[in-house]
């Protein structure tokens, strides 16, 4: 039965993506600036003939609902288009930056949780004592700081300042790392390159950080007002007094209760972290898919910006879903 709903669920985001589909590509058509002229720049030596041509090879001169038909037909094919300006698949380029995007996302991710659930839950269990406090205000802090801001105070500090981390990409010149995967730190394991797994975590720290210092707020303050809720409950209170000691009636009885508010949160934050990463990734020059979507703005790459909001969307709505799944295994009495 539960495969069933899940399956329901799969095919219940063909029709969404085909809204958003069309959302973006009408947004792009509405957007000002022509993409011919951004390609072709400030030469005069072209003639009207060449630009005509171009024009016709992207398809640019047809009515906007024969582009429209042209995009959806190719898209169900799986070909989003090649990039007006990179001349390769839009596709293609996606898939050799999306694991830079999805590493550092995951190292975001990663960061949050840690730092997240010890705050939330001592917290919590010292409700109004001075760490709670201070974890409060802290939580505050990280959700009102703007990630660029963040971004660059990372780097005059820890890089500039200390020289403890390096400022830009992914790993040093002279690592040597042989690309098995495209996740750098998984490359290093398992072609046991020591140098370039440092390498490369020193380099995932600090853009890592700045991803995730709203995250982590989110994250903290979600699961104390969950664990806060949990503890006040009947049955934790009828626990106590069988004499359950304490940490096991935190770990046990509350956390997992608390839990599901919380994975919530982390479901909707792992879309965010995969699609919101934009400003981080040009502050630290981290070469993944929101740097490339940048560029691919600046020069109005339809196709390009078409292929990347598909697939954060494809990310959002895969991660709603595994949120779903998750509910039922904390909770079977919830039902998809």
């Amino acid at each position: 039965m539960r495969a069933v709903k899940i399956l329901e669920r799969v095919l219940a985001t063909i029709p969404i993506m085909f809204g958003v589909a069309i959302i973006v590509f009408l947004s792009m058509r509405l957007m000002p600036g022509d993409p011919v002229d951004i390609m072709l720049g400030d030469s005069g030596a072209v003639s009207a003939a060449e630009i005509e041509q171009l024009r016709s090879e992207f398809h640019l001169d047809e009515s906007l609902h024969t582009q429209l038909w042209i995009f959806l037909t190719d898209a169900v094919h799986g070909n989003l288009g090649y990039s007006y300006t990179l001349k390769r698949p839009a596709m293609v380029l996606i898939a050799e930056r999306l694991p830079a995007t999805i590493e550092l996302a995951m190292g975001a991710l990663t960061f949050s949780l840690i730092v997240a659930f010890p705050i939330g839950i001592l917290s919590a269990v010292k409700q109004n004592s001075i760490l709670d406090r201070l974890s409060m205000a802290g939580a505050f802090l990280g959700i009102s700081m703007p990630s660029f801001w963040l971004g660059i105070i990372l780097i005059m500090f820890f890089s500039v300042y200390l020289g403890w981390l390096p400022v830009q990409g992914r790993i040093s010149y002279d690592a040597h790392l042989q690309e098995i995967t495209g996740f750098f730190i998984l490359d290093s394991i398992l072609t046991r390159n020591w140098t370039a797994l440092k390498s490369s975590i020193e380099h995932l720290i600090l853009p890592s950080i700045a991803l995730g210092a709203a995250v982590t707020a989110v994250i903290a303050r979600v699961l104390r007002s969950g664990m806060l809720e949990t503890l006040r409950s009947d049955y934790v209170t009828l626990a106590r007094s069988k004499g359950a000691p304490e940490r096991s009636v935190v770990m046990k009885h509350a956390l997992r209760n608390a839990l599901i508010p919380t994975v919530t949160v982390v479901g909707l934050q792992i879309g965010i972290l995969l699609g919101g990463n934009m400003i981080v990734e040009t502050v630290f020059g981290w070469p993944g898919l929101g740097s490339l979507v940048v560029n691919a703005i600046y020069d109005r790459d339809f196709p390009l910006i078409q292929a990347s909001v598909m697939v954060y969307a494809f990310t959002f709505v895969m991660a709603n879903l595994i949120v779903d799944i998750l509910y039922t295994y904390l909770n079977p009495k919830i039902t998809m």
